[in-house]
């Protein structure tokens, strides 16, 4: 029997969709669940069982993504972290070149990306309610700093900072503006999301002008 392409390259391939994107589906759909119940009913919500009977699939399938809960939560906020941080660096890049179109570019994408689906914010708000989520958000922090740390470096690179200190600068102004946002969501500021976005980029602005140790 000669075999044709899908099958040489594709022997496990089901209904003409190979094994690995069959896996990638499920991974997502097993995630934009637990988001899903995480937005309705907090991180409570998220177990094994309630994730996998809202994406409709076996038991099986969430042990071949997740050994338990806080592997689902980690790494909703570990893909969430990644895409909101790809969507900022990509707006700061494509703002006119000077430093402040820039920084409000950053600003206005970044809680552009949280406003955009609510669920997002929702996983801000829950962020304390579980050690897995406080440990994950954490490392977001980290993450969203040195993101910002480096970008800053390589578009505006300055003799006067030196990289730890643009690294700690870069993690005060992250900390605190994930709080600042997280107060606004719960109603604790009332200002609008324009304001909101301009006073981020002059704490943004911060890690540029940070002087060197």
């Amino acid at each position: 029997m000669v075999k044709t392409e899908d099958t040489a390259t594709s022997p496990r391939a089901y209904r003409g969709v190979a094994a690995d994107e069959r896996r990638a589906r499920r991974r997502a759909a097993l995630l934009d669940a637990a988001l899903d119940l995480l937005a309705a009913d907090g991180a409570a919500a998220v177990t094994k069982r309630a994730v996998c009977a809202r994406a409709k699939l076996n038991d099986r399938y969430f042990y071949e993504q997740f050994a338990d809960r806080d592997a689902v939560l980690t790494t909703l906020v570990e893909e969430l972290t990644a895409e909101g941080i790809a969507a900022v660096v990509a707006a700061t890049h494509a703002a006119e070149p000077d430093i402040h179109s820039q920084v409000h570019a950053a600003a206005d994408a970044a809680l552009g990306f949280l406003l955009d689906d609510p669920r997002r914010h929702a996983l801000l708000l829950n962020a304390h309610s579980t050690e897995a989520l406080q440990r994950a958000r954490l490392a977001t922090q980290h993450a969203i700093a040195r993101a910002m740390a480096a970008v800053s470096r390589e578009l505006h690179p300055s003799p006067m900072s030196t990289p730890l200190d643009t690294d700690m600068a870069a993690y005060t102004v992250v900390s605190g503006t994930l709080e600042l946002v997280a107060a606004w969501m719960r109603g604790e500021f009332d200002t609008t999301r324009a304001h909101l976005t301009d006073l981020i980029a002059r704490q943004l602005l911060q890690v540029e002008t940070v002087p060197g140790g």
